[in-house]
C-alpha cells in the first residue's frame, strides 16, 4: 500500500510521527511549517529526523510534486494530526498548499483519506465541515484513545488512536489490544485489577 502521511500544525504531531514508524512500506511523508515547530516544540525532533521514518517526502509548498495530480496513484492519505484549519480547506475545496492538494486528489479519485482531528471543543462551523467530509467520503476520527486497555503510559494511548488508523488503512498491527466482551484480548496482557 502507498501511504502519504500528513502532519500539521495541531498539537499531537507524535501521532503522525507514530503511524511513519508503525507503516509497513511505501509511505511518503508531507509536513507542514507549523509542524515542524511542533516537532521541534513536542518531540524535540527536525523534520530530518522526521523523513528518515519516511520512504519518500515532499515539501508542503512543493506544488510541482508528483502527488499534486491525479495521474499519480497512491492509496491513501491519512493526515495526523489534521488542524482544524487544514480540515476546513479541504472541506471548501481550497487546495493552496501540497498537503491540502492531495486531499483534494484524494476525494476526487475516490481515494481513501483519513482525517485524526486533534482539536477540543469544535465549533458549528468545525462540525458543519467535517459532515461536509464525511459525506464526500473521507473517514473523520477524533484522537480519542481508549481506557478498556488499561494504558499504563501516554505512549500507550498514542499507540490505541494509530492503531484505528492502521484498521481503517487494513493493515496488521499489535499496537492495543482489542475489546472482546469483559476482556480484552490481544498482543498485550491486562493488567490485574487491584482489589
Amino acid at each position: 500500500m502507498d501511504t502519504i502521511v500528513g502532519i500539521t500544525g495541531a498539537s499531537g504531531v507524535v501521532y503522525g510521527v507514530r503511524l511513519l514508524k508503525a507503516l509497513p512500506h511505501n509511505k511518503t511523508v508531507i509536513c507542514s511549517d507549523e509542524a515542524a515547530g511542533l516537532l521541534e516544540l513536542e518531540l524535540g525532533i527536525d523534520k530530518k529526523t522526521l523523513y528518515s521514518y519516511a520512504d519518500g517526502h515532499f515539501e508542503n509548498d512543493d506544488m510541482f510534486s508528483p502527488l499534486a495530480s491525479g495521474s499519480v496513484g497512491f492509496d491513501a492519505l491519512v493526515i495526523a494530526p489534521c488542524s482544524t484549519s487544514t480540515m476546513s480547506k479541504i472541506a471548501c475545496g481550497i487546495a493552496d498548499n501540497l498537503l491540502t492538494r492531495v486531499a483534494s486528489v484524494a476525494l476526487k479519485e475516490r481515494r481513501r483519506l483519513v482525517l485524526l482531528i486533534r482539536e477540543t471543543p469544535l465549533s458549528s462551523i468545525h462540525l458543519g465541515n467535517l459532515e461536509r467530509l464525511a459525506l464526500a467520503g473521507a473517514t473523520i476520527m477524533p484522537a480519542s484513545p481508549a481506557f478498556y486497555p488499561e494504558p499504563k503510559n501516554v505512549s500507550d494511548m498514542v499507540d490505541f488512536v494509530v492503531g484505528r488508523i492502521l484498521d481503517q488503512l487494513g493493515a496488521e498491527h499489535h499496537l492495543y489490544a482489542r475489546w472482546s466482551g469483559r476482556k480484552v484480548t490481544g498482543s498485550r496482557e491486562p493488567r490485574r485489577r487491584r482489589r
